[in-house]
């Protein structure tokens, strides 16, 4: 069976089609060897692949030629040892010291946001603006 088809039966990818980008950037290998997306895999194969911000490494239990339920998309492989520890460590990683870069949702400000911040610097002894806020100067 193709790996990209067992990705996406195995439930890692949505599509097909991302299974095939994600293997062409190189995140997927199969026993510790790059592959490609036509790559025959059989039953005990080691696939690692990288999700987001950890690498998963499992062993193949089952093929599948279609894409079930998410029970019966787990049966199709197991998870390593390692690999279980490693998402559990990087988990409470991000938790407990949040990326501040992954917080960022919005990369530019909006039209309404740039007014206010136009507003704020045109006006600075406005109630509204940061002129109002409370300073340390002795002036005051």
């Amino acid at each position: 069976m193709r790996i990209d088809k067992w990705l996406w039966a195995a439930r890692f990818y949505k599509t097909r089609a991302l299974a095939v980008d994600e293997i062409h950037k190189g995140r997927v290998r199969v026993n510790e060897q790059e592959c490609k997306p036509a790559r025959d895999i059989k039953v005990g194969d080691q696939i690692s692949l990288r999700q987001g911000y950890c690498t998963r490494t499992v062993i193949v239990q089952g093929l599948s030629p279609r894409r079930g339920p998410a029970p019966e998309a787990q049966q199709l492989y197991q998870e390593t040892e390692d690999s279980i520890a490693l998402r559990a460590a990087l988990a409470e990683q991000r938790h407990y010291a949040a990326e501040p870069a992954h917080a960022i949702q919005h990369g530019r400000p909006t039209k309404r946001d740039r007014r206010q911040l136009q507003q704020a610097r045109e006006n600075p002894g406005a109630t509204s603006g940061w002129g109002s806020r409370w300073s340390a100067s002795l002036d005051h």
